[in-house]
């Protein structure tokens, strides 16, 4: 057998890690604009109901379902689509370059998030758990 065969195995397991701690992180970012923990925003917490706001919402929620792994694939689309639009309207027009314009972190989590799209949520997730309950009932 193959290295990279053997490795194909721990595949579901390696995406949900990623999945896992993509989510955390990203609820840390929801948590400091809607709690102010760990610290609150430079710009202090945003107004309720305002864009960030419910960006906050966004990523507090979405970075629970994810965590949980449920409906992850529709979770993820969403998440993907509010980092592309915070790239562009926030952190773009401030550099061309990503580094320098504090929206590294943005893209990143966007193309995590359209990968999850594609790929599922992985091992260790609601989905997968309904998934093969549904199959074993079939």
């Amino acid at each position: 057998m193959q290295y990279a065969q053997k490795l194909d195995r721990y595949t579901p397991y390696a995406l949900a890690v990623l999945r896992i701690v993509t989510a955390l992180i990203f609820m840390e970012h929801g948590t400091q604009k809607l709690f102010g923990f760990p610290a609150p925003p430079k710009s202090g917490l945003p107004p309720a109901f305002s864009l960030f706001w419910i960006g906050a919402i966004m990523e507090f929620g979405g970075g629970i379902l994810i965590l949980l792994g449920f409906m992850t694939r529709p979770v993820a689309f969403l998440l993907a689509g509010e980092m592309a639009v915070a790239y562009w309207a926030f952190h773009a027009p401030r550099n061309f370059y990503p580094a320098l314009n504090g929206g590294d972190a943005a893209i990143l989590y966007c193309f995590i998030f359209l990968l999850l799209v594609v790929t599922g949520p992985g091992a260790c997730s609601i989905d997968g758990a309904r998934s093969a309950r549904r199959s074993a009932t079939v």
